[in-house]
């Protein structure tokens, strides 16, 4: 059997009186990770969880671990004898084939009838790891630092410590509603409020059947790949062609894609009420393109009656890229698909829209038959991780293996 000792995001620990519902939440997101590998919870502490694998688990519980939101560290421990001489040993046996230059050891005693305080330990194994390695103690960036916890009965020795993503665990900041389009900025926004424990639900707009459906497959896969993080993610798919080009016929052509992303914003928020969210989401930068510079986006805004968060306005392409990277959307991102907002796009959109324009444009079209129609012939997918994936899952696989490797 092989031991796992997850450590818990240290954010956690300031959250005072909520502190209890915090770590509940984050202790079930990590259980849910490792659901269906007979992983056994042996110990818990405040900040600290210990499982029991089985042989060969490991490999597959450090991948789910390592997008596990909540979880600042996770480690392959050892389960040793509370004995000074079973600890030398086991340490003797991990340094074999091992090379670095600097270490450091941390000793955590909770069992204070060990014979050693941690200080002391700390010396004494410190003394061993240098007398076999020659590398030298360093306090602070050691190339190497291994952690013993003395508990009552037992004691644990790090073997290997692994990242995980930090951030705070699904739920614990309500819900919103993401409007999630086929670039690289929407689903880094989307994971941005994920990390900071809200629950996610995606929306997006496609111009099926007007152009074909790759949009569509596109954002599931999206979804899917963001299921890692919140394990339970909700896709709306909703068709917005009649609504461009209704706004077509009736809108002066610059003013196109601001009431495009009005509309999207009305959208969102009926789905965002059916939900139960009390915010949106979305993925603008200050004046990264024409829709997004700020009159453009005080325009837009007034569609709306919730709030509308932007995570990452202040951001540049290349910042929100190396992001994307990182959680494993940017791939799916650049992939080939046929977006709404560049349907029938102006080669000169305004920069600058004038609220005026765009309310007096909108009271020439029939809004809520507008919203009703779009509503209605919605799809909503359900995507989960681990375990059993949506139905749609085989359907976005075969996108990316169309258009390019995800």
């Amino acid at each position: 059997m092989e031991h796992l000792l997850v450590n818990l995001f240290h954010e956690l620990a300031l959250k005072g009186e909520n502190r209890p519902l915090f770590l509940k939440k984050a202790k079930a997101h990590v259980k849910r990770a490792l659901k269906g590998l007979e992983a056994r919870l042996e110990a818990q502490w405040p900040m600290a969880l210990l499982f029991r694998l089985p042989q060969g688990a490991w490999p597959e519980a450090q991948e789910r671990l390592s997008t596990t939101l909540g979880v600042e560290t996770f480690a392959q421990v050892l389960r040793l004898p509370p004995d000074l001489k079973a600890i030398e040993a086991a340490l003797a046996k991990a340094l074999e084939g091992e090379s670095f230059a600097t270490f450091r050891v941390t000793a955590k005693r909770a069992d204070k009838t060990f014979p050693l305080t941690s200080p002391e330990l700390e010396r004494r194994l410190g003394a061993f790891i240098q007398e076999r390695t020659g590398a030298k103690v360093r306090l602070k960036g050691a190339e190497r630092e291994f952690v013993v916890r003395i508990l009552p009965g037992a004691a644990l020795l790090e073997v290997a410590r692994h990242p995980g993503p930090g951030g705070l665990p699904p739920g614990v900041s309500d819900k919103v509603v993401a409007l999630l389009s086929g670039g690289i900025d929407s689903p880094v926004a989307a994971y941005r409020l994920m990390r900071r424990g809200a629950e996610v639900v995606l929306v997006h707009f496609h111009p099926f059947p007007l152009l074909s459906g790759a949009s569509r497959e596109k954002a599931r896969a999206i979804a899917e790949r963001l299921a890692r993080f919140q394990h339970r993610v909700r896709l709306h798919l909703v068709p917005f062609s009649e609504v461009q080009r209704r706004i077509i016929l009736e809108a002066p052509k610059a003013y196109r894609v601001v009431l495009y992303r009005r509309y999207m914003l009305r959208l969102a928020e009926a789905i965002a009420k059916e939900e139960g969210a009390l915010a949106l989401v979305t993925g603008d930068s200050l004046g990264q393109v024409a829709s997004q510079t700020l009159e453009n986006l005080y325009v837009v805004n007034q569609a709306a009656t919730l709030p509308v968060f932007r995570p990452l306005i202040g951001l540049d392409k290349g910042e929100i890229v190396k992001e994307a990277q990182k959680i494993g959307t940017y791939p799916i991102s650049i992939l080939p698909d046929e977006e709404c907002c560049t349907l029938f796009a102006p080669k000169h959109p305004v920069t600058r829209a004038e609220l005026s324009v765009v309310l007096d444009t909108e009271a020439r079209l029939p809004t809520e038959e507008l919203l009703e129609l779009a509503l209605k012939d919605r799809e909503v997918a359900l995507f989960t991780w681990p375990g059993r994936k949506a139905l749609e899952e085989g359907a976005s696989r075969a996108f990316i293996m169309e258009h390019g490797p995800a």
